[in-house]
């Protein structure tokens, strides 16, 4: 049974996910939490081979559909292996990036269909969903410029239309999910950003763990 609580990371890329995240586990450990943080694709030995496989911009050939597969299959085992073990302890669970990447990145910015997605990776997940999804929103453009072009993977380096369709996508999740997904304008300083992210947690963590 799941009794921990499940936060997952989402934005753009270079919308400083990392960085919050950081913060996040800095906030929690304070607090005096069980954390158990982890990421999208990897936080297994098969996920992080699956992470290499999908991110590496020599197989340019792959399948836009051999991609959503892959990025399900290694979902499938990062739950099974990491994040409902961690949820049945008790843990928070603060996970960068997960199923709404899938969705966005492959669904809009691949053009396979949202529900297409969707339906892989209901199966691959088996019900374990966030409890609480910060979408943290930047111009993709801004967020692209921010990582050097050297240090790009293979969907980083895709061109800007696929990156502004993603966005597209995190919108209509963000409109989907009200309930869920907690849009955060990540145009602003960390320190602004941080204290949006925190003033919202605080009130998920008091209504879990104080009633």
């Amino acid at each position: 049974m799941k009794t921990g609580l499940f936060i997952s990371l989402e934005g753009p890329d270079g919308s400083g996910k990392s960085t919050q995240l950081t913060r996040i586990k800095s906030f929690l450990d304070e607090k005096g939490y069980s954390i158990t943080v982890t990421r999208e694709p990897g936080g297994t030995v098969i996920g992080e081979k699956i992470r290499r496989l999908v991110l590496d911009k020599e197989y340019a050939e792959m399948d836009n559909r051999a991609e959503a597969l892959l990025y399900a299959a290694a979902r499938a085992q990062h739950v099974t292996e990491v994040i409902k073990p961690a949820l049945e302890r008790g843990d928070v669970v603060i996970c960068d990036r997960f199923i709404d990447s899938s969705i966005v990145y492959q669904g809009y910015g691949r053009n396979l269909g949202w529900q297409q997605v969707k339906e892989i990776n209901e199966f691959a997940v088996a019900g374990c969903m966030p409890d609480l999804t910060f979408l943290f929103k930047l111009n993709p453009e801004i967020g692209k410029a921010r990582i050097d072009a050297g240090e790009r993977d293979r969907l980083e380096s895709e061109e800007n239309e696929f990156h502004q369709e993603v966005f597209r996508g995190y919108e209509e999740i963000e409109k989907l999910y009200p309930q869920r997904v907690i849009g955060i304008d990540a145009g602003g300083s960390v320190d602004d950003i941080h204290e949006k992210v925190i003033w919202h947690l605080d009130m998920i963590l008091k209504e879990k763990y104080d009633t």
